[in-house]
């Protein structure tokens, strides 16, 4: 049993390991002509600028929270203030890595794809993406074993598991603020790029003419690469959290008379360690699963998926065994465990839950199904009815990913009850393990997810390097999956936030009577708890309304900037040769605009739960639960939507209902613009925001008391 850190710190460094042996293979590719290295290299410098002043910005937020735990909370001098600062510097340093191997694979991926069509292109642009992947995932679990060494085995601290849940706020507050700030970036630049060159220039995606399009590309590294990396970095730093801070919190709440007697009321030592062992087994199973992407050469987007699906579906079975292994070794002679296979099959449901959701976001997502093909067909009658057609598809979405969580929770549930020897109800602690199981293979699907920007960038640079038409087509049906994958990846990422959230909730509860306040009464017939719950489910509407009035603003910035530079550059909109752009322009206002309109909507979700606990607890829980489901149902809907109206619009482009150019194509063109925002800023920033709120809450209970 002591030596579960030790291996999950060896699986990490197994994974951080190939992530490298990927990177040395993409780094070798060929880049291509002298024209696609300069434009590679200009959206490397780009990315670069914004994150190094990104990071500049989040770093004094970072020194705040800082100050804030290390002045108010007992177990923050030092050690909660140095777990807070480790997770933020290895959210962040996982961002940056995954930024840099994405402006390296995307002309090589386009170079690919010219040279040996999508055999060559797609398992490029996959090892470029699997190098975010397990960076992301080997990075977390490496910080996360040696933090329970550190903290829990050779230090002794003082609570220790309140420590480790420091560590996992370090990591949502980077993930918060590089979603929320790259989001805005890149959308910024893709509705002025879209609506400015594609609808009033008449002119094609990507065209060098277009003076936002490294703009674009650079906000395809930074919003969906870095920003999704340190997204992914916290949902499964905080899924491996949640279990280990709920089984430290339950002697508070366990006051049952037989558990006293037979365990001294403390948690048995395998509870903290089984959530660490899962993630160890999760990471050599999607090691396994990343060598099992080859393309046969198709530019099918259905032989294409077949192809990354691959990926996940072996890592997933191999983790399903490799669980039930465990737990047979780990759970059989627990004193605390009546039944052995109760956990395990919580986290195995959880796991397939999070694939469920995930086939879910592809169903609505995917022109291989009726619901975008139906968006397609409603474009026929101009941008309004395309509009209605997402709004209908995304929330009806929303439905079906309920009930599948309904489902896990369920299961889930009863595998705790099962488990746990009498008087020691583990149901909760059983949602815990199933959100861990949806992440458990986090390293391939990421890797699934981040290679989607590595061929959309591609893409770009095949336009704007003028290869031949038919590498633009292997780019294209590269990111039209990539769509697709991303929404399955945002499927996975926002049903462990519900799960996550709902057990770091419970810990919550558990740690306010730890500190010796009474337990939360979550009586809706109590005004406290009313209001909470109303201010909770408020909050992220505002959150999406601010988020997409920061793209609004960004873009109006970006799209007066192209539209002066057609009409004051003399040729540049006409494609004379000699004349180029002011690309430089248009990359420093989308991060400028960025920067600024991250700080309000990212404050919000860290001031307002201090605000309402140090006023009222019971209103702080009825806060949280509102947030916690409204939140949820919302980043489905705007994930799903903004998603099915992208691929709406390249269902078009690939010949469908006219084309590219026709009335239809220009109604599709405004429907991709609205979900832009939805899809890739307030939607994949709603599940880090039930999150954050929750784990603020929880680590700033024994103040509120």
């Amino acid at each position: 049993m002591d030596a579960v850190p030790y291996l999950a710190g060896l699986s990490a460094i197994a994974g951080l390991a190939l992530a490298f042996f990927f990177y040395g293979k993409v780094k070798a590719a060929d880049p291509g002509n002298a024209r696609m290295v300069q434009l590679m290299e200009a959206i490397q410098a780009g990315a670069r600028a914004f994150l190094r002043r990104e990071y500049t910005w989040v770093a004094g937020f970072v020194v705040i929270m800082t100050i804030l735990i290390f002045a108010f909370l007992d177990y923050g001098r030092p050690w909660g203030a140095i777990a807070y600062i480790t997770g933020a510097v290895l959210s962040g340093l996982a961002g940056f890595v995954g930024m840099t191997i994405a402006t390296l694979a995307n002309a090589r991926t386009a170079q690919a794809a010219m040279t040996g069509g999508s055999k060559d292109a797609l398992p490029l642009a996959f090892r470029g993406g699997a190098v975010m992947g397990f960076t992301v995932a080997g990075l977390s679990l490496l910080g996360l074993a040696l933090s329970y060494l550190v903290y829990v085995e050779w230090l002794e601290v003082d609570d220790p598991f309140s420590v480790l849940t420091a560590f996992g706020l370090g990591a949502s507050s980077i993930a918060l603020f590089s979603r929320v700030g790259g989001g805005i970036y890149t959308k910024a630049a893709d509705v002025g790029a879209d609506l400015v060159g594609k609808v009033e220039a008449g002119i094609p995606e990507d065209d060098p003419r277009n003076p936002a399009t490294i703009a674009d590309n650079v906000g395809d590294n930074v919003g969906d690469v870095a920003g999704m990396g340190a997204d992914l970095f916290e949902s499964y730093t905080g899924s491996i959290v949640a279990p280990i801070a709920l089984a430290a919190f339950l002697p508070a709440v366990v006051v049952n008379q037989h558990f006293q007697e037979k365990l001294g009321g403390v948690i048995a030592p395998e509870l903290f360690l089984f959530p660490l062992a899962i993630a160890a087994v999760g990471m050599v199973a999607s090691i396994v699963g990343a060598f099992m992407v080859k393309s046969s050469g198709s530019t099918n987007v259905h032989d294409l998926g077949k192809a990354l699906h691959r990926s996940t579906n072996v890592a997933a079975v191999l983790t399903v065994l490799g669980v039930f292994g465990l737990g047979y070794v780990m759970l059989e002679d627990s004193d605390a465990i009546e039944s052995w296979w109760g956990l395990p099959l919580g986290v195995v449901g959880g796991l397939l839950i999070g694939m469920a959701i995930g086939k879910v976001a592809e169903i609505w997502t995917s022109d291989s199904f009726s619901p975008v093909k139906k968006i397609a067909a409603q474009s026929e009658t101009g941008p309004a009815t395309t509009i209605l057609g997402g709004i209908s598809a995304g929330m009806i979405s929303v439905g079906a990913s309920v009930v599948l969580v309904c489902l896990g929770i369920g299961v889930a549930y009863w595998g705790g009850e099962q488990a746990g020897i009498e008087g020691l109800d583990l149901g909760i602690y059983g949602i815990a393990l199933a959100a861990v199981g949806m992440l458990a293979t986090t390293g391939v699907v990421v890797s699934v997810d981040a290679y989607g920007p590595i061929a959309d960038n591609a893409g770009g640079i095949a336009e704007m390097a003028h290869l031949p038409p038919e590498v633009r087509e292997v780019t294209d049906s590269l990111d039209s999956l990539g769509n697709t994958t991303a929404a399955v990846a945002k499927g996975f990422a926002v049903g462990s936030a519900a799960l996550t959230a709902l057990a770091l909730f419970k810990a919550f509860e558990a740690a306010i009577v730890a500190a010796g306040g009474e337990a939360l009464n979550l009586n809706l017939g109590e005004v406290e708890v009313f209001i909470g719950l109303f201010l909770g489910a408020m909050l992220p509407f505002v959150f999406a309304a601010l988020t997409i009035d920061a793209v609004g603003r960004a873009a109006n910035k970006m799209i007066e900037e192209v539209r002066r530079q057609f009409r004051e550059i003399p040729g540049l909109r006409e494609g004379k040769e000699g004349v180029e752009p002011e690309y430089a322009r248009c990359v420093d206002i989308s991060t400028a605009a960025a920067l600024k309109e991250m700080l309000i909507p990212g404050g919000l979700a860290v001031v307002i739960p201090l605000v309402i606990g140090f006023i009222d607890v019971d209103a702080l829980g009825g806060f949280l639960a509102g947030a916690l489901v409204v939140g949820f149902a919302l980043a489905i809907f705007m994930a799903n939507a903004g998603g099915a109206w992208d691929n709406a619009k390249k269902y078009i482009e690939a010949g469908a209902h006219g084309g590219k150019g026709s009335d239809p194509h220009k109604a599709a063109v405004v429907g991709d613009t609205v979900g832009d925002p939805f899809k890739d800023t307030s939607g994949p920033a709603m599940n880090i925001l039930i999150k954050v709120m929750t784990i603020v809450a929880l680590i700033f209970a024994s103040a509120f008391v």
